[in-house]
């Protein structure tokens, strides 16, 4: 028996506060001058809901443990203190056609959930879990771009792989993530998981510059899912990535978000849907290249599909359209659900970087 004739519930009065309080700062620019000093106020603005003001730095403190020889390529697991106490282990695949003294464009590869964290990027078929999720997902983007050319880098974000909290290790759990517990102790302490993910790759780029085998002008990041959330961030915040791939994560948060709302913790921010949309998080790369790809069957666009996504670039296109460079912004839709797809991606990152 149904003891409860009707419910009472949150989602109608939370849409209609979205649509009253939402966007606060979105893109309005009429000018490029007004443009160039919206992308500043909202850059500090974003800064300081993510955390990252909080963070310090420490010293790197590279140390790499190992060394392994594959098929074209060598693959280098190393370790960076991004905060005092803080390591973050990551893979760096390095093409064996490199003569003496060659500085190559560097990609970071960072993964999304599911993944194994970097091991998924980093092709580690070797692990049966991990081959079938890279099968699935074709989430061995790490090593397309190795082969094309690129020193990659495939970081663990904090939460996965080897930095999974005491509540998510064991193999069991190798393909999960610590994103809700981490936000639960980061929140109340004024951070956030994606301020840190955005922290940890900030300090990967210091890193990077500093190798004698990469461009420190040539640096690009490119990721899946969780993975195109650390890059939209990323890329958003940080000059230094010269162009960036969103894949699978690029929506209205509205529908994406909002009304689906029992998404990762990882993509909540105290304050974010006030401020912004995804689409003006994204204006702040211009006039830098941009890609984003879409599956047309992708769930995690919404409700409304494809058209949730489309009316996001398009308000995002407004911004290359004042910078006079509308052509850096391409977005493309392949047939399929949430992947990577790299069909087109790959040969334009090789177009921008190499």
């Amino acid at each position: 028996m149904d003891i409860t004739p009707a419910f009472f519930t949150a989602l109608d009065y939370m849409l209609h506060r979205y649509d009253t309080v939402g966007r606060q700062m979105g893109l309005r620019a009429q000018s490029l001058a007004e443009l160039q000093a919206w992308q500043i106020e909202l850059r500090a603005q974003l800064r300081r809901i993510l955390g990252l003001d909080t963070m310090r730095p420490a010293p790197l403190q590279p140390k790499i443990t190992e060394r392994v020889a594959l098929d074209g390529y060598t693959r280098e697991r190393l370790e960076l203190q991004t905060e005092p106490g803080v390591v973050m282990p990551v893979y760096a695949l390095v093409p064996d056609d490199m003569g003496p003294g060659e500085r190559r464009p560097a990609m970071l590869a960072p993964h999304g959930h599911g993944s194994a964290g970097k091991f998924s990027p980093a092709g580690r078929r070797d692990i049966p879990e991990v081959a079938a999720t890279i099968e699935q997902h074709n989430y061995d983007y790490g090593v397309q771009l190795v082969r094309r050319g690129f020193v990659v880098f495939c970081p663990d974000a904090r939460g996965f792989g080897e930095r999974r909290e005491l509540a998510n290790q064991g193999d069991a759990q190798m393909l999960g993530g610590s994103c809700a517990l981490l936000n639960h102790m980061a929140i109340p302490l004024g951070q956030t998981v994606a301020g840190m993910w955005t922290w940890d790759l900030m300090r990967l780029i210091d890193y990077v510059a500093t190798r004698p085998d990469c461009d420190p002008d040539r640096i690009g990041s490119a990721g899946l899912s969780g993975g195109g959330l650390q890059t939209l961030w990323l890329a958003a915040l940080d000059e230094r990535v010269k162009c960036a791939v969103d894949s699978g994560y690029f929506y209205g948060y509205k529908d994406a978000l909002l009304k689906l709302n029992g998404n990762c913790s990882c993509n909540y921010i105290p304050g974010l849907w006030k401020l912004a949309d995804m689409c003006d998080i994204a204006a702040l790369i211009a006039p830098r290249p941009f890609f984003v790809e879409t599956g047309d069957a992708d769930g995690l666009n919404g409700e409304r599909g494809i058209a949730n996504t489309v009316e996001q670039v398009a308000i995002t296109r407004r911004a290359y359209e004042l910078y006079g460079v509308p052509a850096r912004l391409v977005q493309h839709i392949f047939a399929g659900e949430h992947r990577w797809c790299g069909e087109q991606a790959i040969p334009w990152l090789c177009k921008y970087l190499a």
